[in-house]
């Protein structure tokens, strides 16, 4: 059935980089490969180092001061990420996971602040995609604080269906196949929480299932209960 779906997969957060730049990027990577079930970094330790993502996932992940943990990103395939603050000292204040075995480009911040010193454009670049990373972060938390955990969710579909969508008519087959406990822990809520409103929403036919992966039949419907701003896909993304 999936075969005659339209994708809609391949938004980066690197789209916001020219081809050339981040050519200039890639030269001053190093690659390293990196296990299933391991961390890139933990909260608290230096933040001296951007992440390429050639290969796999990665899931950036919070823990509470009650144990609980929350899914803020996941990056796969083209992906940068870090909390790299150019010219100054800094820490992580999240956690990176490996969720599949990756290959990934480090970059570490003497090399790119001597890249960013000597090309202006890549500079004027760089700070587009902090900014970028930045509003996501700001939206993520404008939809768990402002409507509630029924709103997180349909905003969490919504970026599934940017990040890993594939489009019929006007469904939309989420490919990324993620458990309730997951999706409870990208919104904060408790898997019997995320059971209850997903149940919600198939008796409104707003989605569906198949073969364990969700389909969203009426999208209109889950932007109507999050208000969504229509926000670009770079920016609308897990």
């Amino acid at each position: 059935m999936r075969s005659c779906w339209k994708s809609m997969e391949g938004v980066h957060n690197t789209d916001c980089f020219s081809e050339e730049n981040l050519s200039k990027l890639k030269e001053i990577m190093y690659d390293h490969k990196v296990s299933a079930g391991s961390y890139l970094f933990w909260e608290g330790d230096s933040a001296d180092k951007l992440y390429f993502m050639n290969q796999g996932r990665v899931k950036i992940t919070k823990t509470s001061d009650e144990g609980k943990s929350f899914i803020l990103y996941m990056y796969g395939q083209g992906d940068l990420f870090g909390q790299l603050d150019p010219f100054q000292q800094s820490v992580h204040n999240f956690n990176a996971e490996v969720m599949e075995d990756s290959s990934i480009g480090i970059i570490q911040q003497r090399d790119l602040e001597t890249l960013l010193w000597q090309h202006g454009d890549l500079a004027i670049e760089f700070m587009k995609w902090m900014g970028l990373m930045h509003r996501m972060t700001q939206t993520k938390f404008r939809d768990l604080m402002m409507f509630g955990k029924p709103g997180a969710l349909c905003s969490t579909l919504i970026r599934l269906s940017n990040s890993y969508g594939v489009r019929q008519d006007n469904q939309i087959f989420i490919t990324k196949k993620l458990t309730n406990s997951e999706l409870a822990d990208m919104i904060g809520a408790t898997r019997e929480s995320v059971n209850r409103m997903l149940s919600d929403l198939k008796k409104l036919n707003v989605i569906s299932m198949e073969n364990n992966n969700i389909v969203i039949e009426n999208i209109d419907y889950l932007r109507n209960i999050c208000q969504c701003e229509n926000c670009p896909k770079d920016m609308c993304r897990i």
